[in-house]
């Protein structure tokens, strides 16, 4: 059976600040979803990551259906009403535009979506992401499907060990979609390259190359690219799937026990450690750190069975731990050097405006003059 699942993410309002939406907030959206959904989804699930609500839904309808992005559309519009009517904080930040136009990409809302033939029994986690970009995810994504030493199935299993397909976008590129396609493990190398720019350049989709089937897809919208300035974070959510001609839920799940260091964090302008919390979590230490949570589930005919939490076990309370440490360590820099973005990250903000204010105080003295003729 031919089935998409979609999953359709926005900040539309939070507590106290960048903290979680409240629970009418939520109900609304949920609501919204069930009642206007019934004759278009098989199934869907709503839940948070921080202050970002996610609508995942499983139809047929295929991937950036119309009707299906305007039911999500509708529904953080719904939500947007509650938070203004309780005075949250950010109402509507992630609707960038005023009214729908027949597919919320280029709208605000990170959307990541798959079409697939459903296997007799189809695991699939869906990672959610807060206060970090699309970037967060490279590292990740390279150890599970490239790294042996991660993910044991690429010389334990005959087709993992074809290797994958990865299609790679230039995100700074705003004329349209500036993509690359390479073959793992052949050009590992390569793909290494482009993946340590995550501000640059993001993991769109990995593809098996034994069966050509799509085994990840990543949300790799730039909110600063659609608004033309600082907007907030992107806070982008995936969907891997697991198994047999993908990797194992567990060498999946492995790579998020590193904490790299992510964009994010206070203000969207600093490097933090990426931190794997409980589902529903909210978010605290200097709006942060950035989070992931991960829920896993299971599919049949596009009838889920979950989620179950992922992260939701004594190992990660350890890592958490470590992370928490590093995060700390990190913030003791302040504003130096790597404890905050570049200045080509940091050009969205406010310290454009006291850069261009400096400049004009500026001058060259009489003796610098001499030295350089």
């Amino acid at each position: 059976m031919k089935v998409t699942v979609s999953v359709i993410k926005a900040d539309v309002g939070s507590i106290g600040g960048h903290i979680a939406p409240s629970a009418r907030l939520l109900e609304a959206v949920k609501k919204h979803v069930a009642e206007r959904g019934k004759s278009l989804l098989i199934d869907c699930n709503v839940s948070h990551t921080g202050d970002d609500v996610a609508i995942l839904m499983t139809h047929t309808r295929g991937e950036g259906d119309s009707q299906i992005h305007k039911l999500a559309w509708d529904a953080f519009v719904a939500g947007t009403e509650v938070a203004k009517s309780e005075g949250l904080y950010g109402a509507g930040q992630d609707l960038l535009k005023d009214a729908f136009s027949g597919n919320v990409r280029g709208m605000g809302p990170a959307v990541s979506e798959m079409e697939i033939d459903e296997r007799p029994n189809e695991p699939f986690l869906f990672f959610a992401a807060d206060k970090t970009d699309p970037g967060a995810y490279n590292l990740p994504l390279y150890l599970m499907f490239t790294d042996v030493m991660n993910t044991p199935g690429l010389i334990l299993s005959p087709k993992i060990g074809k290797g994958y397909r990865f299609v790679i976008m230039d995100v700074n590129y705003t004329e349209g979609d500036r993509i690359i396609e390479l073959n793992a493990p052949e050009q590992v190398y390569d793909i290494a390259m482009l993946l340590r720019d995550g501000e640059r350049f993001v993991v769109e989709s990995v593809w098996t190359r034994a069966t050509n089937e799509l085994a990840a897809v990543v949300a790799t919208s730039r909110l600063h690219n659609i608004a033309g300035k600082y907007t907030g974070k992107d806070d982008p959510v995936m969907l891997v799937r697991t198994q047999m001609n993908f990797p194992a839920t567990g060498e999946a799940l492995a790579p998020f026990q590193i904490g790299h260091f992510v964009a994010g964090g206070m203000r969207g302008s600093h490097n933090m450690p990426l931190m794997p919390v409980r589902l529903n979590s909210g978010i605290s230490y200097f709006d942060g750190p950035p989070v992931v949570s991960c829920a896993a589930f299971s599919m049949h005919e596009g009838r889920l069975t979950g989620p179950l939490d992922a992260f939701d076990h004594p190992f990660w309370d350890t890592v958490r731990a470590r992370i928490a440490e590093k995060s700390m360590d990190m913030r003791k820099q302040g504003f130096f050097g790597a404890a905050m973005l570049p200045m080509a990250e940091l050009e969205y903000t406010g310290i454009m405006e006291r850069l261009e204010v400096l400049e004009k105080k500026f001058s060259v003295r009489a003796e610098g003059k001499k030295k350089a003729a």
